[in-house]
């Protein structure tokens, strides 16, 4: 029984290490027959970047302003109390001689 076990993984081996070989082998063939495909996409690609980045540069720009503004409005009250503050305290003081 155990040998029959011993051998049955040995085949299972053996036939995953056969089929890894055939896919590896079958993909770099893929790969070379679609190379030129890759290399139009990889051009294609860029030039659509060059023309997209700087749109979506701007807009993503705008959202992080948008969200800035969105997060600092609550903050508005404590910085009022700050000015209110700041002029108050700037008021006191006295000029520098020279």
């Amino acid at each position: 029984m155990g040998v029959l076990v011993v051998g049955l993984a040995f085949m299972a081996v053996a036939v995953l290490f056969t089929l890894a070989a055939v896919a590896a082998v079958f993909k770099i063939v893929l790969r070379l027959i679609l190379l030129p495909l890759l290399l139009v996409k990889f051009i294609v690609m860029g030039v659509v970047m060059l023309l997209v980045g700087p749109i979506l540069f701007v807009v993503g720009l705008a959202a992080f302003l948008v969200t800035g503004l969105a997060l600092a409005v609550p903050l508005l009250p404590l910085a009022a109390l700050g000015l209110i503050l700041w002029l108050l305290v700037r008021e006191n003081r006295r000029p520098a001689v020279a």
